[in-house]
């Protein structure tokens, strides 16, 4: 019976993970894609067919960046968004399936994903890094200063609360500091906000990096594009041709590959990550 070059890349795949001491999961959009989280297609339009209607976007991601005249406007917008990508979005079936395979081991997960999945999955939040913040964070939109605020409330109270994609005046946010309007904690340009969060985040990651230093180490990327390369490939390249005791996996529906220097330790599976969940 001829076995398939996917049952053989699986089989290396579970090898890999037996074999490591510790793993370092590099998660980005097409993870969430992947589990569900689509922002575009039957998903978008069953949440914002009327905005859709009136600002002829066509899927969230575009929503996001379209410039509202107005703040009620913005908000109607925004606090849907939210609401659907962070409080209505329930534990989607592959974070949880990614759960179960690197519980047992000592992990890490550096994600560009705001979406909280990682989170409502089970896995523990000492172990995260969100680099681009959190859907379900505040900032000021100055800012005034680098501090973020739970948003749950507020997001609930204007989603509840709009009528004809407008939001209440009276609840729009405001910095308590200052009075700005508060916009979302998203790195979408320079006024991103890296609170006390965020930076204790980041030193989780540094020391996870320290002591992973002579061991053998698995660097999983997960629906990575190249978007942000800096932030989790680039660094998965480098630290691999850097420590012989590294190996690299990528698995992406759209396109999965390394480097030379590093072919012989690499597993490029180029998927639906829905094939974890055969791990």
């Amino acid at each position: 019976m001829q076995v398939s070059s996917n049952s053989l890349q699986l089989q290396q795949l579970r090898q890999w993970f037996a074999e490591a001491d510790c793993v370092l999961i590099g998660a980005g959009a097409g993870l969430s894609t992947a589990a569900g989280m689509t922002y575009g297609g039957e998903r978008f339009r069953r949440n914002f067919a009327d905005f859709e209607q009136k600002y002829a976007f066509h899927d969230m991601y575009s929503g996001g960046f379209y410039p509202f005249p107005t703040e009620e406007e913005y908000w109607a917008f925004w606090s849907r968004m939210i609401l659907v990508n962070r409080y209505f979005a329930g534990v989607p079936q592959l974070y949880a399936a990614l759960h179960t395979i690197v519980k047992g081991k000592e992990y890490f997960v550096l994600t560009t994903n705001v979406d909280h999945c990682f989170q409502r999955a089970g896995f523990d939040k000492a172990r995260l890094f969100y680099t681009q913040g959190d859907y379900g964070l505040f900032q000021c939109s100055v800012p005034c200063w680098q501090e973020t605020y739970d948003n749950e409330a507020a997001v609930r109270a204007m989603a509840a609360a709009q009528s004809e994609m407008r939001v209440p005046r009276e609840l729009l946010p405001r910095c308590p500091v200052c009075g700005a309007p508060m916009v979302p904690n998203l790195r979408t340009d320079g006024t991103f906000v890296e609170d006390a969060g965020w930076h204790a985040a980041c030193a989780r990651y540094e020391q996870f990096l320290r002591a992973s230093e002579g061991k053998k180490l698995l660097l999983l990327e997960l629906g990575v594009g190249m978007n942000t390369p800096g932030i989790i490939k680039y660094p998965f390249w480098q630290m691999a041709e850097r420590r012989a005791s590294v190996r690299y996996v990528c698995i992406n529906a759209a396109e999965a590959y390394a480097p030379a220097a590093i072919a012989s330790r690499s597993l490029c599976i180029k998927e639906d990550l829905n094939i974890l969940s055969q791990l």
